[in-house]
């Protein structure tokens, strides 16, 4: 049988031309500078250590892995372009510009998959380290002298919806039945069971949301009525829960199962937190105690916090503080994801000695907004060396802080301090900083620190190409 003769397709007749254009593409801009400083081998050491450390025996055993230089360039090219990890592996397969950026090239281009663990397995304390090389190439190019610094702070949201009781109940009732049946399958089906009360469930979450939009008395008992319901139906699936999974930490020590073991360990910690959420709901919705203590914001995001800074368009946001620190050409020397939301004026001094151990001084001026004045601060500061303290006292109105405010450098000072609300909001806007799309702290941290390091890959780029 004589087969049918195959048609030469267009890419059959460039793809030796493409190859070959590997080793003379030309990557035009800031983005050369950047590859150029991705080049640093001290950055690429660092990825390459924390890739080692992942298992024992990484170093000499096992199939080659993704290269250091790879992961990072690629993280970097994720963030700077704001994209998912699905678009970054489409994008980098079809652009031979991308492709010689991230050091692919013509080799296959790492999946989504495989690059989400390899950024879990670098982790927050990484990206630290790789800021504070940027930063210091930056000052070893003269483009930040650590004569000035700014700080201001800014709420990163979780990935979380807007919270609401009946919501909350109702995550809990689904993710601890789901969690039931993934433990069952996980053990062969045994004959452990757990009654489903998701549509009853389901039922009154669609009454609540109906009697919601209503404003009338008989609505809101009716409400009341049906978060009784829900909150009688929520305690039946936690008590059943807890004995399911009494019985099932006993038959997977038996069976020895992992997968099952991580399902049951799980299972029990949103068990734990919908008991929480049963607690402020009967105080917020019956007894009309708005003001619970530790109220859980997500079942799956546990770590979010209420956060009301009294801005008109979202007065509540729900996620963690960030600290954002610069000094000139638009470098970001350092940041900060609070585990517990403080008050600016207590980070103040922190950051001025932050400031001191990257470029070995004090700053000449430090320019911050009100939230963050204090007598303290302000003497604190200038014992530290600060000789201009640019931080107003919106509550002071005595002769000497008015004169204080019409000074020239004072103006100046905060004419540049301005400057900081900006690069917020580039963070935001180009790089994805208003939400974290990575799960738990580390997650948070890491999401963070990736917009920082792309943002002043950025600007340490179009300032060595004007040069």
């Amino acid at each position: 049988m004589i087969k049918a003769k195959q048609k030469r397709t267009l890419f059959d007749e460039l793809k030796g031309q493409l190859i070959e254009d590997f080793g003379g593409l030309e990557i035009a801009g800031w983005m050369k500078k950047a590859d150029e400083i991705l080049d640093d081998d001290e950055l690429v050491d660092m990825v390459t250590r924390k890739l080692q450390q992942r298992r024992p025996n990484s170093r000499t055993h096992g199939r080659e892995g993704t290269p250091a230089e790879v992961v990072l360039r690629m993280l970097v090219l994720k963030h700077i372009k704001n994209w998912s990890y699905e678009t970054l592996e489409w994008e980098t397969r079809s652009n031979l510009i991308y492709r010689e950026f991230t050091r692919v090239r013509d080799k296959k281009v790492p999946d989504a998959k495989t690059m989400i663990k390899l950024r879990q397995a670098l982790g927050s304390e990484l990206m630290e380290q790789v800021n504070a090389r940027l930063v210091q190439i930056a000052s070893d190019n003269r483009i930040a002298r650590g004569r000035k610094m700014r700080i201001d702070t800014t709420v990163v949201e979780t990935n979380v919806s807007y919270p609401t009781d009946s919501k909350l109940l109702w995550d809990g009732i689904r993710t601890i039945t789901r969690k039931a049946v993934q433990i069952r399958e996980a053990l062969g089906n045994s004959g452990m069971k757990m009654r489903s009360r998701l549509r009853s469930a389901k039922r009154r979450v669609i009454d609540i949301a109906k009697a919601a939009r209503a404003r009338s008395e008989q609505a809101k008992e009716q409400k009341t009525e049906s978060y009784k319901k829900l909150l009688a139906t929520t305690r039946k699936v936690v008590k059943e829960g807890e004995a399911f999974v009494k019985r099932a930490k006993r038959r997977a020590k038996k069976a020895s199962g992992a997968g099952a073991l991580k399902a049951v360990a799980t299972m029990s910690a949103v068990i734990g937190l919908t008991k929480t959420v049963i607690g402020q709901t009967r105080a917020r919705v019956i007894k009309g105690d708005t003001h619970y203590e530790g109220k859980v914001t997500s079942l799956f995001e546990p770590h979010t916090e209420i956060i009301r800074r009294g801005k008109a368009g979202k007065p509540t946001e729900f996620g963690k503080m960030v600290k954002i620190q610069e000094a000139e050409g638009q470098i970001i020397t350092s940041y900060e994801v609070f585990d517990i939301r403080p008050a600016d004026n207590v980070i103040l001094k922190d950051a001025i000695e932050e400031h001191k151990e990257v470029f070995g001084k004090a700053p000449a001026l430090l320019a911050a907004d009100a939230g963050f004045y204090s007598e303290e601060n302000v003497t604190e500061a200038t014992e530290l060396g600060v000789s201009k303290v640019c931080i107003p006292n919106k509550k002071g109105n005595s002769a000497a802080e008015r004169k204080r405010r019409r000074q020239r450098w004072f103006r100046t000072g905060q004419r540049w301090r301005v400057g900081c609300e900006g690069r917020i909001s580039v963070l935001k806007r180009r790089h994805g900083m208003n939400r974290s799309r990575y799960r738990g702290m580390s997650g948070m941290r890491c999401w963070v620190g990736l917009a920082v390091i792309c943002d002043n890959l950025i600007n340490i780029s179009k300032a060595l190409a004007k040069t």
